[in-house]
This record gives C-alpha cells, structure tokens and sequence, in this order.
C-alpha cells in the first residue's frame, strides 16, 4: 500500500498470491472479489496471471447477485491439478463515495477498515471447494515519513526512503483481517504506555487527557474481560481523529465515532465536545462496544437493529455497571424505558423483530431501545456470567458469519440452562415493554407510559 498526498490524495494497492489448485479438477478461471467500486472510489484494475496481463470479465449473471463485487478472471491455459499460480492484482482508491467507517482519504491522513478493500480470490463452486484457511501473510505500508502508522498484524520493522518510510506487517491466520490507520497527528501520550487509550489529533489537544484517556481504557478492559478477546488485541486502544466519520445509524452530521480493532476514530465535531465529556466518552465506549459484536457478526436482515445495534448498548451498560456498579445500570435502563417512551409517543408500535434501519428515524430510536432493555430482560432471566459467557461463545463461533434472534437464543439457553422461548416471543414478536419489566425498573411513585 502507497499512500499520495495529491492532488487528489491517493492509496494505491498492489497483492501478489500464490495459489494452488488443491482440487480434484483443471481450471479454466478464477474469481475474486475486488473492493467496491464507488463506495471505495476504486480505478485502474490491473490483473496479471504468471506475468502475463489478463482482462477480468463480469461474472455470470445468475451469480451477480450473490457476489456483487466479483470479477471473473479466464485462464487460456488450463490452471492442472496441484499447480501453483502467481496472482497480481493492483488498484487504486480516490475520492471514495463512501467515506466513513470503512474508508477514510484525506492529505492529511486515511484509514482503512478490516474487509473490503483488499481482493480476495474465490474457491470453485461446489460443495468440496472450502475456503481454506488465511494463511500467514505480510504487507508493507508507505507513507510520507512524519506520518503515524498503525496497523494490524505484528509490526515487522521499517525504514526511510528518501521522504517516506515503508512499514512492515505480518498477519498469522488466527490474527484479524488488515486495516490500517495513519495520518500527519499528534500523539497524547508522547510516549506511548500500555497503562491507558492513546489519542491521534491533528492539533495538540489542549485539555488535560489522562480522565479521559483512563476511563477509554477501563471500557476496553471491560469489553475483553466479559466478552472475550478479539485476536491479538493492543493493550491500549487508539482513539484517531478522522474527518471522513459519520453518525453510523443514520449517517448523520455532528459528532460521530466508528470502530476499528485497534480503538476508535472520531469526528472533529466529537472532539469538539470535550474529551473528557460524557458525550464524547460515550461515543467513543459505543464504537469499542460494536467491534466485539456488529463488525464481528454479520446480523441476519431481520437482527440488523436488534442484533448490530442493540448488543453495543448492552455491551455500553455492562461497562457502565462495571465502572459504577448497580446504580450505573439502573440509571440506564431507566435512560432507554424514557427514551422507548417519547419514540412511542411519535409512533405506532411495532414488535423488535419487524423493525430494520431502513425505517423512519423514531420507529428505529423505539426499536434500539427496546433492544437494550430486552437484553437487559435477558440478563435478569440467565443471570450476568451466563449471559456474557454466552455472548462471547456466539461471537467466538459466528465470526464472520450472519447471525440471527435464534442463534442468540440457542448461545443463551446452552450458557444458562435456561428455556428462553417466552422471553423471546414476548420481546422480539411482541409490542410494548412487558409490564413486570417496568415495575421491577421504575422508580417508586414515577408516572409510567402504558404499554400498548
């Protein structure tokens, strides 16, 4: 990867494998998934096989809709049986459309998530094709010389080139997918600890961090001690700035964060608020909180809110309980029933599991909260240590893989002993908030909205 400042500024990726062909037939293409067009403004695809230049072609079309992003590259020599192929595939990314989470370009600084923006060759299609195991990989990292790099893998060293400098990284196939963050910043601490978060400006920040930087850690902690370590997790998260991100429920302006495995990137407007204000620290809790669950599980379509957004508010309260003990849960399942309840007030109700992201914004600000308490519903029914130990062990298994109400059930019920089919059908395919739940959670004597 090579980093141009511009202009415009420009990543330019190169990959090179070596394939082999561990079938029990010849080949005559491969495909390979190549990272969106538009989204990742991607241009000038080149492909090569053994040296020679090749012209991918679109996929068939009864497979099209599957892999949206693939491409066919034909072999006019038959690829045999236990013969080894050399793949080069270069690209290159300028103003994406789709700058936030997933990709970030700036002359001053980009990033890139894990997944999507690198090509992945694709096994034959039949049932004896698995898709073998990521085997140990590197890559190199070439940036102007006064940029910060982080990246995932372990480093393996750099060096200087005139005025940039190329880093090293080797991935093991049990390490995440590569991403990588870098850019012109300012580092808080200067000397990098392993005791609290790490803060990547563009300006020196003028407050005092260490708070901030403190409580940012003890959520990391928090996240890997219930729900498990995700690969080989930096012992101090990152929190970057990033002007590319956007509110990731509706991509909205304002302050904003996003995850990626090594913290969190932020918005100017979210630095804006302070960051040792509880706005900002929430934000930031909530990005740590979706790496463990939403990037690391794909939700089925009808658990995309429930599941991608409501397990990072379950994740934000355990932190929040973690720091401040019962009190701090009971204050924010009482935040989610008020909140529940002027969604209610502007909408008609509708049952967890019939509402996605695509609907009006108050019907989504009704479903995450009633996805929150029905996960705090959850953990009143398993008991605490059932429940995350339950969590994690679903994460472990679909890594990678969608996940839906039943394989949350089924984790649940295996972890805790428990028979969980009414708590499911009363809060997924139910309207309203239960009423036992209310009262086991309103304060004495406080007005409660009904429950339709």
């Amino acid at each position: 990867m090579r980093f141009t400042a511009g202009p415009p500024p420009e990543l330019r990726i190169r990959a090179r494998f070596t394939l082999e062909n561990s079938g029990n037939s010849d080949l005559t293409f491969v495909d390979v998934v190549f990272p969106e067009e538009r989204a990742y403004g991607r241009r000038d695809l080149r492909v090569e096989m053994d040296g020679r230049s090749i012209a991918p072609v679109s996929l068939p079309s009864e497979y099209q809709q599957e892999q949206p992003n693939a491409l066919r590259i034909p072999l006019d020599v038959p690829w045999l049986w236990k013969q080894r192929r050399e793949l080069a595939v270069e690209y290159a990314f300028d103003s994406p459309e789709d700058a936030g989470g997933r990709i970030g370009l700036s002359a001053e600084s980009f990033h890139l998530g894990p997944g999507g923006w690198f090509p992945l060759p694709q096994p034959p299609r039949h049932a004896l094709a698995p898709y073998p195991a990521r085997p140990r990989m590197s890559y190199t990292v070439r940036v102007p010389s006064d940029f910060l790099v982080l990246g995932a893998g372990t480093p393996k060293g750099s060096r200087k080139d005139g005025g940039e400098t190329e880093y090293r990284f080797e991935l093991h196939g049990a390490d995440l997918p590569p991403y990588v963050v870098a850019g012109r910043y300012t580092a808080w601490p200067q000397k990098r600890g392993e005791s609290s978060a790490v803060f990547w400006t563009r300006q020196l920040l003028r407050e005092d961090a260490g708070p901030a930087a403190e409580r940012i850690q003890g959520a990391w902690e928090t996240l890997g001690k219930e729900f498990g370590p995700l690969g080989k997790n930096r012992v101090a998260p990152h929190v970057v700035e990033s002007p590319a991100v956007r509110g990731h429920f509706a991509a909205e302006d304002g302050p904003a964060a996003a995850s990626f495995p090594g913290g969190a990137l932020v918005n100017p407007a979210a630095l804006s608020l302070g960051i040792a204000s509880e706005p900002f620290i929430e934000l930031v809790t909530h990005a740590l909180a979706r790496r463990w669950f939403d990037e690391e599980m794909a939700p089925a379509p009808e658990a995309v809110l429930g599941l991608g957004e409501g397990l990072p508010e379950y994740a934000v309260m355990v932190v929040e309980e973690a720091r401040e003990g019962a009190a701090g849960r009971q204050r924010r399942i009482l935040r989610y029933l008020r909140e529940y309840d002027a969604a209610a007030k502007e909408t008609p109700d509708r049952p967890l599991g019939a509402i996605g992201m695509s609907d009006p914004a108050a019907v989504r600000r009704m479903g995450l909260a009633k996805a929150a308490l029905f996960y705090a519903a959850l953990e009143d029914a398993c008991g605490p240590g059932p429940m995350r130990t339950g969590l994690a062990q679903m994460v472990a298994r679909l890594r990678g893989r969608d996940a839906g109400y039943d394989a949350l059930r089924s984790a649940l019920e295996e972890s805790s002993g428990k028979n969980l089919a009414e708590l499911f059908r009363v809060w997924v395919n139910g309207k309203g908030i239960p009423k036992e739940f209310r009262e086991r959670y309103a304060p004495p004597g406080a007005g409660q909205a009904a429950a339709p």
